[in-house]
C-alpha cells in the first residue's frame, strides 16, 4: 500500500477502496455531497489521513468507516476493504435498509403480460388527469 504518513487524494482513496467504479464518479459525488470527512463536506483533492471518518452516501445506503490504510492504486476486493473499517451502527443501518428493500420487492407482483393500447390509452389518461 502507501506510506502511512503521506495523505492520499480523498478521490483517489475512495476509488482505491472500491466505493466508486471510477475517480470521476468519486469526484462527482464528492462535489454533490454525498462524501463527507470528519463530519464536514470536502473537497475531491483534499488529503484523507488514516484515522479519519468518512460518511458515504450511495443511493438509499449511508457508509460510515473510518480510515485504516491508505492507498493510491486499485486492487482486489479482500484488499480493498482492508482499506478501511465500516462501523457497528453502519453495518446494522445497511442491513435494516436491505431487509426494507427485500420486504417492499416481495409485495410487488408484476402484471402477466404487457398492457395493451386500450391499457396504455388508460393510463395516460389517469396520468394527465392527475396533473403528471
Amino acid at each position: 500500500m502507501s506510506e502511512p504518513h503521506a495523505g492520499v487524494r480523498l478521490d483517489r482513496w475512495l476509488w482505491a477502496a472500491r466505493f466508486f467504479k471510477t475517480r470521476a464518479q468519486a469526484k462527482q459525488a464528492i462535489e454533490g455531497g454525498k462524501v463527507r470527512l470528519c463530519g464536514g463536506r470536502a473537497k475531491a483533492s483534499r488529503p484523507v489521513n488514516v484515522g479519519d471518518a468518512l460518511s458515504i452516501t450511495r443511493g438509499d445506503d449511508c457508509t460510515d468507516v473510518r480510515v485504516v490504510e491508505l492507498s493510491e492504486q486499485r486492487h482486489s476486493a479482500p484488499l480493498a476493504q482492508r482499506l478501511y473499517e465500516e462501523t457497528e451502527q453502519s453495518k446494522a443501518r445497511r442491513t435494516a435498509n436491505a431487509e426494507r428493500r427485500r420486504l417492499e420487492r416481495a409485495a410487488f407482483t408484476a402484471p402477466a403480460t404487457r398492457p395493451s393500447k386500450r391499457d396504455r390509452r388508460a393510463l395516460t389518461e389517469l396520468k394527465y388527469e392527475q396533473g403528471e
